[in-house]
């Protein structure tokens, strides 16, 4: 398969780095001093599943150099989602089929409305890895699996093709037999994760060890479930238990990229995650008060982040 990875950061960079190195066809899109050092030196992971180098490395910034491909991952930020939808455009042909790894619940939706939705497929990436400098991907643990699934849960030769490629690549992979759900329930973990965590700017290992902060991760997730229901997708009743064990499982050190991203002063997924949980509460009519707290704590930060406000920190 020729496979473009749109967006090489943590998530974009670690699998279309397995896939490179499991020798698919894999064209990079990043941008930047990221792009140049790729060009010089490879795409380098560190990995607590064994490092690696990809040498040479087929990269650009430039999807129209690149052409028709078989299908396109999106590894951009959710907020960037709208953007990369159009200017991946010259990259999809007829047959061609996007699967977008962004947090959120949302990404299938934009891209659908944007390149059609027989172009589109869901999917979600379970790990926690991240840009270190340009051209150093460091991945320090979780799952590090992929989840596939069309939109409408039917099966599909081209969903099993791409997730043959990622378990030959040693990447844990899974077509889902209903991928909204699956998107739900990470959304359910990732979203209390994220924001408590940009709140208190401390790593998983004391969210989880704190009864206060467990406290907040618990409801956040309780807050995700009722707006699952009312949303009809149908989560099950022990998501939450299930989802606070994965959270006992990972690394101690683990935060999520909202909170790395706040903390450094960056644009964040902000709106995607914990606004999306409130205003898609909203619509049903099901309060989400932690929520709606955690986002208009950290608002002031995105809005100063994005150029909007202007204060010291």
């Amino acid at each position: 398969m020729r496979i473009a990875i749109f967006g090489t950061g943590g998530v974009g960079g670690y699998f279309g780095g397995r896939l490179a190195e499991a020798e698919e066809d894999v064209i990079f899109i990043a941008r930047g001093e990221h792009l140049q050092a790729i060009r010089n030196q490879g795409l380098r992971v560190d990995s607590v599943k064994g490092d690696f180098v990809i040498q040479p490395v087929q990269a650009t910034d430039d999807p129209a150099q690149v052409g028709e491909v078989d299908v396109v991952v999106v590894g951009v930020k959710a907020w960037q989602v709208p953007e990369a939808a159009q200017a991946m455009r010259p990259l999809i042909g007829p047959e061609t089929f996007v699967v977008p790894l962004q947090n959120g619940v949302e990404a299938p939706a934009q891209l659908a409305e944007a390149l059609g939705p027989e172009h589109v497929l869901g999917g979600l990436a379970k790990i926690f890895s991240f840009i270190v400098e340009p051209g150093l991907i460091r991945h320090i643990g979780g799952p590090a699996s992929v989840t596939i699934g069309e939109l409408d849960n039917r099966q599909s030769r081209r969903a099993e093709r791409l997730c043959e490629a990622f378990i030959r690549a040693g990447v844990t992979a899974e077509i889902h037999p209903d991928i909204h759900v699956a998107l739900w329930e990470k959304f359910l973990f990732v979203v209390p994760f994220g924001g408590v965590g940009a709140v208190t700017r401390a790593p998983i290992g004391i969210l989880r060890s704190l009864p206060e902060t467990r406290q907040m991760l618990e409801q956040g997730m309780r807050e995700i479930l009722n707006v699952a229901h009312e949303r009809n997708i149908t989560l099950a009743e022990d998501v939450v238990a299930k989802s606070m064990a994965f959270v006992d499982d990972q690394p101690q050190g683990g935060t999520s990229s909202l909170q790395r991203d706040i903390i450094d002063g960056r644009p964040s997924e902000l709106e995607a995650w914990t606004g999306a949980v409130v205003r898609l509460g909203q619509q049903v009519g099901v309060a989400t008060p932690l929520h709606a707290f955690l986002y208009n704590s950290l608002l002031p930060l995105e809005l100063r982040a994005r150029g909007q406000l202007e204060f010291p920190v």
